[in-house]
């Protein structure tokens, strides 16, 4: 039954978003993997931390081949991560301490133990025979088309019960389902509606621009070895070979959106936050968050890579600001894809003050925010050796990607025990813990005042009374070779925002008829001084100053 448009307080409109990647967060009952009690009992350091919501990696039933993104059961735990109840207990907690509760569903493809699949490939002429991306081979036998697997190989797999292939474009073990087809997109919808009623209030969508598929399997235009770096993929992977103009991103995603949206909106203060891995993903941000009916805001991996200096920060808000519209952007520079932000940001040995000035940057934005876990420790990319590997991905590519493992390894809360109080120390957790995350554990940091968390901490509450941040517009101060420097405006409250993005001293000449009336040294800011309107900054000095 369709319910009527629910109210909606907007919370999430520059809101920050902390991930939780619930294998490696907390383990409460010592099998060496996190869980949905474990991540509730550890619920008060996001509230302190300041967050507004979580984000939960997917929970659900899965025979675990990509850790929960290749779901068998939509609407149910899995064990190894506890019970409905557990979920709901996790969901009452947080919402007493103010924390939304964000899942990660998973639209376009499920595991090939999900009882739709099983169906499917029973035969050609089943009542879910259409549900899946099924083809019949070229004349030689080979696959209908040039399409290739993110993980590695073609993204087709043959079949022998039905004799056809089928498309994956992830493991051969998570088969891409068929949006073509509006009976899946049913099915679909009343699974999301599922963990709606039970009390979520917004959802991440996964790869959600991987739903449609060329109708016609076209093949994708070659382009040859990238010369520079791909969002989607390392070039050592020859998925960055191809212009991915038909297995993906098609225009009749947006139709879906739509009547996901339809349903979404049905519930108070919900949301939704869309992944985007594209070639185009900031003009895709924008087509999918733009007009108040499709998702309420999405991201893309343009910060997710090396680059990160203020002359291509600078062009890529430029860029944004261009195509945007009212589309809404939710940053993040780390997440449990990508090698963390210390490591690939900072090198061997990151600057302190350098974190601090990307925590900074990061919170100035226009948009809202996702912080992963460990992100406010600073913790670097664990080295994993190959025989702890667990990622397929990293397995595949080895050695030159070694996948996606070295970001995913036990959180530190404690600076004791072999597993750094991630579970019971009596069992070995299911990737190792690293040493090099010993001296960053949470007790630690919480203790010390001038730790990255302790900075963290103090940007995040100082920024929720900054509304000027939070809801702001945004105005590019011109180009410059170290600074990045915007203007955040609501309501008559100007906010100047300058980062050194740089290892070396830096001067910023402001504008003419900007001149700071105040320095706002209770945000933690730092490294930066005002002298006859030029901008003094140290390495990875930061300010934040009111405008008059």
């Amino acid at each position: 039954m369709h319910k009527p448009k629910a109210s909606n307080n907007e919370w999430w409109r520059g809101g920050v978003i902390y991930q939780v990647y619930p294998r490696s967060f907390a383990d409460s009952n010592g099998d060496g993997i996190g869980d949905l009690p474990g991540i509730t009992a550890r619920l008060e350091h996001i509230a302190r931390l300041g967050a507004d919501a979580i984000w939960l990696s997917p929970f659900f039933k899965s025979p675990q081949k990509d850790f929960g993104y290749d779901i068998s059961d939509y609407c149910d735990v899995d064990p190894m991560y506890g019970t409905l109840d557990d979920f709901r207990a996790l969901v009452r907690r947080a919402h007493e301490l103010n924390l939304k509760v964000v899942i990660d569903q998973v639209l376009s493809h499920c595991s090939d133990q999900h009882p739709w699949f099983a169906e499917s490939r029973s035969s050609r002429d089943n009542p879910k025979a259409d549900w899946f991306v099924w083809a019949d081979a070229k004349h030689d036998g080979t696959p209908p088309n040039n399409w290739l697997s993110v993980f590695g190989g073609s993204a087709w797999q043959w079949d022998t019960r039905r004799r056809q292939y089928y498309l994956h474009n992830f493991l051969t073990s998570q088969p891409d389902l068929n949006f073509h087809n509006p009976e899946v997109q049913d099915a679909l919808l009343e699974t999301v509606r599922f963990w709606l009623e039970l009390g979520v209030d917004g959802y991440r969508m996964d790869a959600i621009n991987f739903c449609y598929h060329d109708a016609q399997l076209r093949d994708n235009p070659g382009r040859g070895m990238p010369t520079v770096e791909d969002a989607t993929a390392p070039s050592i992977n020859p998925y960055s070979w191809q212009i991915h103009r038909h297995d993906k991103s098609q225009p009749e995603a947006l139709g879906f959106l739509r009547r996901l949206r339809d349903l979404v909106d049905q519930y108070h203060d919900t949301t939704m936050v869309g992944e985007i891995g594209d070639e185009a993903g900031l003009a895709m941000v924008a087509d999918y968050t733009r007009g108040s009916d499709k998702l309420h805001m999405a991201y893309c991996f343009d910060l997710l890579g090396s680059a990160h200096d203020a002359p291509y920060l600078h062009d890529l808000i430029e860029r944004f600001q261009r195509i945007a519209g009212d589309g809404w952007a939710c940053w993040a520079i780390s997440n449990h894809d990508c090698m963390r932000v210390a490591t690939r940001w900072g090198g061997g040995e990151p600057s302190p003050a350098q974190l601090r000035a990307a925590a900074a940057l990061l919170l100035s934005l226009r948009g809202s925010v996702c912080i992963y876990q460990g992100e406010e420790l600073g913790l670097p990319e664990a080295d994993i050796a190959f025989e702890d590997l667990q990622d397929p991905y990293g397995i595949t590519m080895w050695p030159e990607f070694k996948g996606r493992d070295g970001c995913r390894t036990p959180m530190p809360w404690s600076d004791q025990g072999p597993d750094l109080g991630f579970g019971s120390g009596q069992v070995k957790p299911w990737l190792p813990p690293a040493e090099s995350h010993r001296a960053l554990a949470v007790e630690r940091q919480w203790a010390q005042p001038g730790s990255l968390l302790q900075h963290y901490s103090r940007l995040l509450h100082w920024r929720r009374g900054q509304k000027a941040l939070v809801k702001g517009d945004m105005h590019l101060l011109p180009r410059h070779a170290q600074v990045l420097a915007h203007v955040r405006e609501h309501h008559g409250q100007r906010v100047l925002c300058a980062f050194n993005l740089s290892g070396a001293p830096a001067t910023l000449a402001l504008p003419q008829g900007l001149a700071p009336a105040e320095v706002l040294h209770d945000s933690g800011a730092d490294g930066a001084r005002l002298d006859n309107g030029t901008l003094h900054f140290d390495p990875w000095g930061v300010m934040f100053a009111r405008l008059g």
